[in-house]
This record gives C-alpha cells, sequence and structure tokens, in this order.
C-alpha cells in the first residue's frame, strides 16, 4: 500500500500531506454539434484542488464552461482528456459519493415530501426503515419538519429546493455539487436560502463545489472562488476569502466584503471586454 506523502523535515514536525478530496488536473472538455459537426471547446487545462470540508465556488461569464465543469466533476459529462480524482480514485461516470443539486428542484409530483427525499436511497438499495429514519433527520436539519406529507405543488418555490437539497444530503455524499442552486428563486428567497445553506454548511462540514452567477453569494458562502475566463473556461484566478466564521446576512455590510466583490467583478468584467473585442475583431 502507497504511504502518505510527508512533509519536509523541520515543517510541522514530518507530518502526512493532506490529499486533496477532490483533485483536477489539466481537464479539457469538447463537445460536438450534433447539427452541424463542429466542435466546440468548452474548458482547456484546468486544474484544481479542493480539502475536505472546503467550500469552493466557481464564477465566470455565462457559457463560459461553468456547468460543463461541474457536470464531468459528477460524471455527467466525459473528459476530453485531463484527470478528475476523488479521494484519488479516478472518476469515470456517477457514483453515490458526488450528488448534485440543480437550478430545477425536479420534485415527483405523486410523491410527498419525505417520499421525495428518500427517492435516492431507495434506488440505491436502501431499506424502507432505515430510508425513512435518515429522512427525517434531513427533514429536521432543512427545517421542513411539519411538511413531510405534503407535495411539491403545495410548497413555495424556496421550500421545494430545500427538498432538493436534503434529498441529496440524505445520500451522504462526500462532495456536493451545486448548480446554481437559488437561480430560479426570486431575490429575497434567494437570500433567505443563501443564508439555510451557510447554517447547513456549518453544521454538515460538507465538501461543496459550487457554480453561481451572484458574486456576492459566491463571496459570502465560499472559502475560494474560482475565476473562469471566457470559454474555452480557464483559471484566470483563485481568491481566498478571509471572511471569519460563521457568516451572517451582517457580512454583507464588510467593507472586506465589498473588496472582494469588486475584485472578482474587476476580473469577469475584464474577460469580457477582452471575449467583446475577439468576437468584434472576427
Amino acid at each position: 500500500m502507497a504511504q502518505p506523502a510527508m512533509a519536509k523535515t523541520g515543517e510541522a514536525q514530518d507530518r502526512p500531506i493532506e490529499q486533496p478530496k477532490l483533485s483536477v488536473e489539466q481537464l479539457c472538455v469538447s463537445y460536438e454539434n450534433g447539427a452541424t459537426g463542429e466542435w466546440t471547446e468548452a474548458i482547456r487545462n484546468v486544474s484544481l484542488d479542493i480539502r475536505s470540508g472546503e467550500f469552493v465556488t466557481i464564477v465566470g461569464l455565462s457559457g463560459c464552461g461553468k456547468s460543463t465543469f461541474l457536470s464531468a466533476v459528477a460524471g455527467l459529462v466525459r473528459p476530453t482528456s485531463g484527470a478528475i480524482r476523488l479521494n484519488g480514485v479516478p472518476v469515470t461516470g456517477p457514483g453515490p459519493e458526488r450528488a448534485v443539486v440543480f437550478q430545477k428542484s425536479s420534485l415527483l409530483p405523486w410523491r410527498t415530501v419525505l417520499k421525495n427525499i428518500t427517492y435516492g436511497l431507495e434506488l440505491n438499495g436502501v431499506g424502507k426503515a432505515e430510508s425513512l429514519r435518515r429522512a427525517r433527520q434531513v427533514v429536521d436539519l432543512v427545517r421542513l419538519k411539519g411538511f413531510e406529507h405534503y407535495y411539491p405543488s403545495a410548497l413555495s418555490g424556496g421550500m421545494q429546493q430545500r427538498v432538493n437539497l436534503a434529498r441529496a444530503l440524505v445520500c451522504e455524499p462526500e462532495l456536493l455539487l451545486l448548480d446554481e442552486p437559488f437561480a430560479a428563486l426570486d431575490a429575497i428567497t434567494r437570500e433567505v436560502m443563501q443564508n439555510e445553506l451557510l447554517s447547513l454548511w456549518e453544521q454538515t462540514k460538507k465538501t461543496v463545489l459550487m457554480v453561481t452567477h451572484q458574486i456576492d453569494e459566491a463571496v459570502l458562502l465560499s472559502d475560494r472562488v474560482v475565476v473562469f475566463s471566457a470559454r474555452p473556461a480557464q483559471v484566470l484566478e483563485e481568491i481566498r476569502i478571509p471572511l471569519p466564521r460563521p457568516r451572517t446576512p451582517e457580512t454583507k455590510h464588510n467593507a472586506r466584503f465589498d473588496e472582494l466583490m469588486n475584485r472578482i467583478w474587476n476580473l469577469i468584467h475584464t474577460t469580457a471586454a477582452k471575449k467583446e473585442e475577439s468576437e468584434y475583431e472576427i
């Protein structure tokens, strides 16, 4: 069995170097237009490591390849080249150690809240009694107690997305993937859900990789924000968010918060200007 790498002598008493929870190396993704046969390069040589318990968010222009990158990590999109590893094991397709929360809750309308939450467990062969036990625990976590037997049509958009989160969390994934999870919500509900997610993360300390267009959302939630260039996506910069935790809505009124937002906005604005300039030249 391979031994863990060690720090150099004199550095923290030769303790083992922590292996990243997620490691992406020189990832490239291209896809073919079925109608025209043309190929589009979506991601070019993107490398990213995420430590266990870290919350990392990707931001960038619309259509730059953020969701494609997330789908590749989920095993839903096959890379053209490069490597994706979770706990050192290559990702070759979807797996129960990763759970994805998409923009739309996509709940099954004929199943109650509780039965929607247990759906993934049932597909994975977990027994009914154990599925219900785990689902009830998660119901408390996402503050849906009292709504277990409601159908999705009776829930608000925010509550439906809580069910969506619960459905992912109940499977106890090692990596939680969030693809614009609050994009379909109104501004007020979105802020409420951001704070709910903050609370959930504080309680579970899940490793999270999220995609969003909202810069303030990225800064509020994340330990690091990764800024993608225009397509094909490349990493422009990784920005550490040194704001203390736990964070609250008041965190957004911090002067350092504004500085970080402006720094990220300027990076995205610059890449947008370069994209427009290159398109104009063509």
